[in-house]
């Protein structure tokens, strides 16, 4: 393994952001899903959520880049259930609706900084009334054209990359907010894929990896994973 693969992995999770993340309200076009997802892993949301059908297909590596292997993706039935969990992981959390009402602000006038959940509507409908009950204040995209809205993952790029400029002028990138045990299975998972599997496979937990991502373990670790 090339000690810069695990370096920049490492790099990437230790400025992940566990109190920002999007909230995909039946958004279904796959192309809309992945372009989202890839946008929120690289302004370092370490969730997505997503009110998705029960027994569809969410997505593939292929049609998001490999970024959905990045972020923790949580699929709920419901708009309801889908909020219960942002604010179990963050209490307190100021949840964004973009939505075109009167009581809508420009986005650019979000302080972002606090612990924020962006719901974003499904492309022909948008967000549904109860998501809207659900939501502190209603964001918008100023527009200076004919059209009133943009293409819902053009949206949430906007969003998320205004976001991320106003945490990265604050510092915020600069904590480590991952749970360790979450930043080691994803560092060993990203830095040996095919020794995780086997570990999976048997039933082992995955062993110490040392300051260059190499594997710590001993002879006993090895052997069972040989002849198990």
């Amino acid at each position: 393994m090339e000690n810069k693969r695990y370096h920049r992995i490492k790099s990437v999770l230790d400025r992940r952001q566990t109190d920002l993340t999007v909230c995909l309200e039946d958004v279904h076009k796959h192309h809309n899903l992945s372009a989202i997802v890839r946008t929120a892993d690289a302004v370092g949301c370490h969730h997505v959520h997503a009110v998705w059908p029960e027994n569809q297909k969410w997505l593939t590596n292929n049609t998001s880049g490999g970024s959905k292997n990045w972020i923790d993706t949580q699929l709920h039935l419901n708009i309801d259930h889908a909020i219960e969990a942002i604010r179990a992981q963050n209490p307190g959390i100021q949840i964004l609706a973009t939505n075109l009402c009167p009581e809508a602000v420009d986005f650019r006038d979000i302080d972002y900084t606090q612990p924020t959940a962006i719901i974003v509507g499904q492309e022909k409908t948008g967000i549904s009334e109860r998501a809207l009950a659900h939501a502190n204040k209603n964001i918008i995209i100023p527009m200076q054209g004919m059209a009133q809205s943009l293409n819902v993952s053009v949206a949430a790029a906007l969003i998320l990359f205004e976001a991320q400029s106003q945490r990265e002028k604050a510092g915020l990138y600069d904590r480590n907010m991952l749970d360790p045990s979450i930043k080691h299975k994803m560092l060993f998972e990203g830095c040996h894929p095919i020794i995780a599997q086997k570990c999976i496979e048997k039933s082992l937990p995955y062993p110490a990896l040392d300051e260059h991502g190499e594997i710590v373990a001993d002879d006993a670790f090895w052997q069972t994973l040989k002849h198990a």
